[in-house]
């Protein structure tokens, strides 16, 4: 959940688990324990800025999160951002799937027959609505899993 958050660390822009301990002490709660513990008002401004919908305290050794429990909308928010992760993966799908049949092409003209040319295509076509299939199921199963009360 905090993966985004990034620290003004002397300076520097560092990923928060770089400057900190993330633990968590039972599912409601995030605990987050700064290395050095200058660095507090920092971590807790950074989780704020994420714009998380995290309201942290600290009690002057480290920031607490308390996690609310998931409303209606937000599990719909929660819902797009995931369906929107899958479009990304099948677009990065087809970018791959174009860059194979791209070298193919480029063998054909010098080094490979028509025939072979065109059962590699076709077995990279089948890669990708294989995985394609897999990322769609991926998707069925974390939908569930995010709308289940």
């Amino acid at each position: 959940m905090l993966r985004t958050v990034k620290v003004d660390y002397y300076g520097v822009q560092t990923p928060l688990a770089q400057a900190a301990n993330v633990s968590t002490p039972d599912a409601q709660t995030i605990s987050v324990q700064p290395f050095d513990k200058t660095l507090i008002a920092e971590i807790e401004q950074a989780i704020v800025d994420a714009n998380l919908g995290f309201n942290p305290s600290n009690n002057g050794e480290k920031v607490i999160i308390n996690v609310p429990p998931l409303t209606e909308d937000r599990r719909r928010d929660l819902v797009k951002q995931a369906k929107a992760e899958i479009e990304n993966a099948k677009v990065s799908l087809r970018n791959i799937r174009q860059k194979a049949n791209d070298e193919i092409k480029k063998l054909q003209k010098d080094a490979i027959s028509d025939d072979l040319a065109k059962d590699s295509e076709d077995r990279i076509q089948k890669l990708t609505d294989s995985y394609g299939k897999t990322v769609d199921s991926i998707l069925e199963v974390k939908e569930k899993d995010i709308m289940t009360v």
